[in-house]
């Protein structure tokens, strides 16, 4: 399903990384969170391509697709 995405335990404790790189999903995010575009990651990182960006985007948010989020009360004694 992702090409360009792998998960291997001994690179970032098998955090979900760009393939060939010791770049992450989540530092991919942080960055696009942080402000950068596609244009400037892939300036900062020459080693990524247009498609390793789209990819980590792609696969976070098909991660948060069904992500269920469970609030409760805590009744005062």
């Amino acid at each position: 399903m992702f090409e360009h995405i792998t998960c291997r335990p001994g690179v970032l404790g098998g955090k979900p990384c760009i393939k060939g790189t010791r770049l992450s999903v989540e530092f991919i995010i942080e960055l696009a969170a942080a402000g950068a575009g596609r244009a400037e990651i892939l300036r900062a990182y020459p080693q990524l391509t247009a498609e390793d960006v789209a990819e980590a985007l792609q696969y976070a948010a098909r991660f948060l697709e069904n992500e269920v989020l469970l609030s409760a009360e805590i009744a005062a004694s």
